[in-house]
Parts: C-alpha cells; structure tokens; sequence
C-alpha cells in the first residue's frame, strides 16, 4: 500500500501489483552509448541477471510444490 498525501491509503490492483516494473526494464532496455561499458560491469550484469533469474524459478517452485 502507498500512502497518499493527506494520509489516505491507495490500494494496489492486482494488475499494478505484477507488474516488472524495473526488472523487466532491467532485461529489456537498449544499449545506452553514454554508459561505461568494459568486461567488469558486463560480468556484473550478467551475474545479476543470472540470479534474478534463480531467484524467480525458486520462487515459482516453492509456489509449485506448496499448491500440488
């Protein structure tokens, strides 16, 4: 829940709740030419993605093994 200004509390619909947001926008953004790019920040990134990655298939699993 979001706290509104004037202490009013807005719900988040289910749609607004799923959303990637900026994981997704961490795997599907252009290439930005104005960053920095060299070996370290592209094993960084690749490290990152590659655990997200797990993250979620264990997520997905446990939802899995708790509901069949």
């Amino acid at each position: 829940m979001e706290n509104q200004a004037g202490g009013e509390k807005k719900r988040l619909s289910v749609r607004e709740f799923f959303t990637l947001g900026e994981v997704g926008g961490y795997f599907f953004r252009k290439k930005d030419p104005s960053r920095p790019s060299n070996i370290n920040i592209k094993m960084m990134h690749g490290i990152n993605k590659i655990s997200i990655i797990v993250f979620l298939l264990g997520v997905i699993f446990l939802i899995v093994k708790r509901f069949f």
